[in-house]
């Protein structure tokens, strides 16, 4: 009998997976597909690849502002995908040594009792069981995949060439970074999105500044769009971004008698499941659909099964990055929040066209936004649109979580010149 069954190896799977190994517990880790789940094959990480080999390109193309003459840069798609595949490659060898030690079995499971997964067959025994299955992409009825036309974002991973035009149906995260990456390639662009504008759960500022650039660079923003009134044929390819929806196929959980709420399983505050010794950790729970949080539940889900201490998995302080170009990233309070409308704050706010390394670098577009609460002057939500926001955001998230004031952080000193030194400085005006 092991002490853990955990059901997908996606980055809440493989956390929780490493967390119960350094506990000294026995590990069985399923998965019917590869090592690394969503974020690894189909998400973060090969979409950053490409993001990456387009932002060369985009420097490329204008390197001679730097005095550096090239002679009509070209793309090598066949290259670029190549240069993914070996990213995912090496990062999937490196898990899979973590993993020593860990039992893994490639094969689907489904859990016949709260004690009991069943693979190929035969009966696996467990002390404790986490689900840690993921999600896959939402279809929309009208707009069925046929990984030809109607492609997912799995699909557009996989393209064999770079389409001449792209609709992309959803102006979310995922939507954004595929439509900024596909432009700055070459593809001519245009973006739907039902709500009133792109990025609906960022700051309104920070939407209204990226669909500035996005028009600017000839990427047309359709909002309030119904997708049924749009003239496919217009496009090569449609881009269906939608959002995400927790992978439960095959699990048997109705069977189990397991408690979901709108396809999502529900857990307590420790990420236990309606049965006492099944927890669930990731995608999966319908939480906050990010890998660093998914990693976050899935060791807290062990510590919660095993240890005396119980720990809830309250924290919501949970950094947005989105890898368009230029970046965005947000923390906690957003201007627009419910929570801002009734309490004093003050906004901060600077642009970078007054820092010395985005003018060196010519990255000027975007700004730093703070918000900090009226009366204790602490920080407690931060949105930025501009250059490396998603590595400066970082920052900021310490901030709140230690929270922090703004003397205190404006006591800190920044190297010169750096886009760091912007987080002082937008606090200081």
């Amino acid at each position: 009998m092991y002490d853990l069954v955990i059901i997908g190896a996606g980055w809440a799977g493989f956390n929780a997976a490493l967390r119960a190994k350094e506990l000294g517990l026995a590990v069985c880790l399923i998965d019917s597909n590869q090592i690394g789940g969503t974020c690894l094959n189909y998400g973060c990480i090969p979409t950053k690849t490409l993001i990456a080999s387009a932002k060369v390109f985009s420097l490329a193309k204008k390197s001679s502002n730097f005095g550096i003459e090239l002679d009509n840069p070209t793309l090598n798609w066949a290259a670029i995908q190549g240069k993914k595949d070996k990213v995912v490659l090496q990062l999937k060898q490196g898990m899979q040594s973590k993993l020593r030690g860990i039992d893994f079995i490639n094969l689907p499971a489904r859990i016949v009792s709260a004690r009991e997964v069943k693979v190929d067959g035969r009966i696996i025994e467990a002390k404790f069981i986490l689900i840690a299955t993921g999600s896959r992409p939402i279809q929309l009825g009208q707009l069925p995949f046929d990984a030809k036309k109607i492609i997912s974002s799995d699909d557009a991973l996989a393209l064999t060439r770079i389409p001449q035009s792209l609709l992309v149906v959803g102006g979310g995260v995922i939507g954004c970074e595929f439509a900024s990456l596909f432009s700055a390639l070459g593809a001519s662009v245009a973006i739907a999105e039902k709500t009133p504008t792109l990025l609906p759960t960022e700051d309104r500022e920070v939407s209204r500044k990226l669909e500035t650039i996005f028009k600017k660079r000839g990427i047309k923003i359709l909002t309030e769009a119904d997708v049924c009134s749009l003239d496919l044929e217009n496009y090569e390819k449609v881009l269906v971004c939608v959002g995400r929806s927790p992978q439960l196929d095959g699990l048997g959980l109705a069977a189990l008698g397991i408690e979901l709420i709108n396809n999502k399983i529900a857990v307590d505050d420790y990420l236990k499941s309606s049965l006492d010794n099944i927890y669930a950790a990731g995608d999966c729970t319908g939480k906050v659909m990010l890998a660093h949080y998914a990693a976050y539940q899935g060791v807290v889900a062990v510590d919660n099964m095993v240890l005396s201490n119980k720990r809830k998995a309250d924290n919501l302080l949970v950094p947005s990055c989105i890898f368009t170009d230029p970046q965005i990233a947000s923390v906690g309070i957003k201007e627009n929040d419910n929570f801002v409308c009734a309490s004093a704050i003050k906004v901060q706010k600077l642009d970078f066209r007054g820092s010395a390394m985005a003018q060196i670098t010519e990255e000027t577009e975007g700004f730093v936004k703070i918000i900090t609460e009226q009366g204790t002057n602490r920080i407690i939500g931060a949105s930025i649109v501009g250059p490396l926001a998603t590595e400066l955001i970082a920052t900021l998230t310490m901030a709140i979580s230690c929270q922090l004031t703004v003397s205190q952080v404006s006591a800190i000193i920044f190297a010169h010149p750096t886009f760091s030194e912007s987080l002082s400085e937008t606090i200081k005006n």
